[in-house]
C-alpha cells in the first residue's frame, strides 16, 4: 500500500476510533490476503487459509458456530481452502482491528460491514473495487435485489460492498389488540398511527414500543422524518440536521414519550431488545422501527401468531399528505455488505467465499437461523412466495432509501445519537425544552457540517 493510501487511511480511521460502532451501524468484519486469474476459472485454495473476521453473536452462538463450520466445510471441498474466523467482542474491538489491519496491511481477508459503515470505508481507498471480472467471481450483479445495491458505493461503477443480509426497517402490531379497538391495521401516516397508539394505550399496555437509549435506531427516526419533510440530513456538501424538519421530527419523536403518553416511561432507558421484549409480551401494541429478525424473539412469546408486519408511514408528523419535496422514506438500506481488503493475498479465495455466502441456499439458510432477509434474489422471491407475511419487509426493503454515501456519515450519524443520548435525563423527567433541543440541533450542525468540510476537502 503506498504512504499517500496509508496517510488518508489513518486519517479516516483515526477520526472513525471515536465513533462508536453502535452509531455506525458497523456489525463485522474480515483476515489476510490476492492474485487474480482469469475469471472463471477454478480456485485452487490448498493449503491457503482465508481470514474472515465476524461479529460475535451471543444471543445464538450455537447457530453462528453452526452456521460457520457449514460455510467451512462447503469452502474446504469446492476450493480445498480452510477458514479463520475472528470474532470481534465490542464495538472498540472491531475498529482496532479494522484500523491496525488496513494501516499495516495484514489481517482479514473479508470484512462483513454494516452498510451505513460502507462510506467511510469506501473512503480509505484499502478496499477492492468491484470491476466487471470481480463481480462475475463473486456470482454476478444480477444476483442480487437490486435495491441492496443502493449503498455499495458512491455510484453504480465505483463499489465496494458485495450485499450480504438486509434488514428493511418496518413496524410490527399486536393483531389481537387491534382487533380489540376496532382496528383493522396500522394507518399510513404518522399523525394517524399516533392517534391508533392512543387508542391502544392502557391497562398497562401502551401503543408504541421503541429503544430511546438505543445505540442504533433513535437517529434513524430523525434521518426518517428529515426525509418526509423533504429535508434530507446531507444536501450535498451541505449539513441540514438544525433544519425545521430535523426538529419538528425530534419534537414527535420525543414527545411520544413525554407528551402523548404512549410510550412505557422505563422506554428512556430502552434498547430495542427492552422493546422488542415489552411487544413479546403484549404489553404494546405496536414495535416501531423493528426487522425481520425481530421475528425470531416474537414466535418464542405469548405473540406467537398473533402480530404481524406493516410498512412504516411516509407522511411526517403534522401532516396529512406528504409534503411537495417529500422522499417518501420507509427504511434506509440496512443490512450487512462484505468486503475485500485491497492487501489480501487471497482475493481469488476470498470471492469464492462471497459468492458461497451469497448463494441462493446459504441465504436461505441463514435466513432461517438469524432471521435477516437475503440479498440473492432468489432466496428473496421464494421466501416471499412461500411466507406471505414477510411480504411488507420486503416491500419497505424494495423502496428503502439510501443513507448519504460520504466518508463524513459516521460522524454525523453520531452527532444526531449524541443529541438523544443527551436528551435522555429530560426524557425520564419532564420532557425536552424547546431551547434545549434548538441548542443541541446547533451543536449537532457544527460538528457535522465540520466533518462535511473534511470529507469534501479529502482530509
Amino acid at each position: 500500500m503506498r504512504s499517500n493510501v496509508k496517510k488518508s487511511t489513518i486519517r479516516l480511521l483515526g477520526a472513525a476510533a471515536a465513533i462508536s460502532v453502535a452509531a455506525l451501524g458497523l456489525t463485522a468484519c474480515g483476515g489476510s490476503g490476492s492474485s487474480s486469474p482469469s475469471t472463471g476459472s477454478a480456485v485452487d485454495g490448498k493449503g491457503k487459509t482465508l481470514d474472515v473476521l465476524v461479529g460475535a453473536n451471543a444471543q445464538h452462538a450455537d447457530a453462528l458456530r453452526a452456521w460457520q463450520d457449514k460455510i467451512a466445510a462447503a469452502l474446504k471441498k469446492q476450493t480445498g481452502a480452510d477458514i479463520k474466523f475472528e470474532t470481534f467482542a465490542s464495538a472498540n474491538d472491531e475498529l482496532t482491528k479494522i484500523q491496525t489491519s488496513v494501516v499495516s496491511g495484514q489481517g482479514p481477508d473479508v470484512y462483513t460491514i454494516g452498510t451505513t459503515f460502507t462510506p467511510t470505508a469506501y473512503s480509505t481507498g484499502a478496499f477492492v473495487k468491484l470491476d466487471s471480472a470481480m463481480w462475475d467471481k463473486v456470482g454476478g450483479k444480477s444476483r442480487f435485489v437490486p435495491a441492496t445495491l443502493g449503498i455499495s458505493g458512491p455510484d453504480a461503477k465505483d463499489q465496494i460492498g458485495i450485499p450480504f443480509a438486509s434488514r428493511p426497517y418496518v413496524l410490527a402490531y399486536n393483531t389481537d389488540l387491534f382487533k380489540a379497538a376496532g382496528l383493522t391495521k396500522p394507518a399510513s401516516t404518522w399523525d394517524g398511527l399516533l392517534a391508533q397508539a392512543k387508542k391502544l394505550t392502557g391497562n398497562g399496555v401502551y401503543g408504541f414500543a421503541t429503544g430511546y437509549a438505543d445505540g442504533y435506531t433513535p437517529w434513524k427516526y430523525a434521518w426518517t422524518f428529515a426525509n418526509d419533510y423533504g429535508t434530507p440530513l446531507v444536501s450535498g456538501k451541505k449539513a441540514n440536521l438544525d433544519s425545521p424538519a430535523v426538529k419538528k421530527g425530534l419534537e414527535a419523536y420525543f414527545g411520544w414519550l413525554t407528551k402523548d403518553k404512549v410510550v412505557n416511561p422505563a422506554a428512556a432507558g430502552w434498547k430495542d431488545t427492552d422493546a422488542s421484549a415489552n411487544f413479546a409480551a403484549g404489553k404494546s401494541a405496536m414495535m416501531l422501527m423493528t426487522t425481520a429478525s425481530a421475528a425470531n424473539t416474537f414466535d418464542a412469546s405469548p405473540v406467537k401468531g398473533h402480530y404481524a408486519f406493516a410498512v412504516m408511514p411516509t407522511v411526517p408528523p403534522g401532516e396529512s399528505t406528504a409534503p411537495a419535496k417529500s422522499i417518501p422514506s420507509t427504511s434506509i438500506i440496512s443490512g450487512d455488505n462484505l468486503v475485500i481488503a485491497s492487501y489480501s493475498k487471497n482475493q481469488d479465495l476470498a470471492a469464492a467465499y462471497v459468492k458461497l455466502v451469497t448463494s441462493e441456499d446459504f441465504q436461505l439458510y441463514y435466513h432461517q437461523n438469524f432471521g435477516d432477509l437475503p440479498t440473492n434474489a432468489a432466496a428473496a422471491a421464494k421466501i416471499e412466495s412461500n411466507d406471505k407475511t414477510l411480504a411488507p419487509i420486503l416491500d419497505s426493503g424494495a423502496h428503502s432509501k439510501s443513507t448519504p454515501f460520504t466518508g463524513a456519515w459516521g460522524d454525523i450519524q453520531l452527532a444526531l445519537t449524541n443529541v438523544v443520548v443527551q436528551a435522555r435525563p429530560q426524557l425520564a423527567g419532564s420532557g425536552v425544552s424547546d431551547s434545549w433541543l434548538q441548542s443541541a440541533l446547533a451543536k449537532a450542525q457544527q460538528d457535522a457540517q465540520s466533518s462535511l468540510d473534511r470529507a469534501s476537502a479529502g482530509k
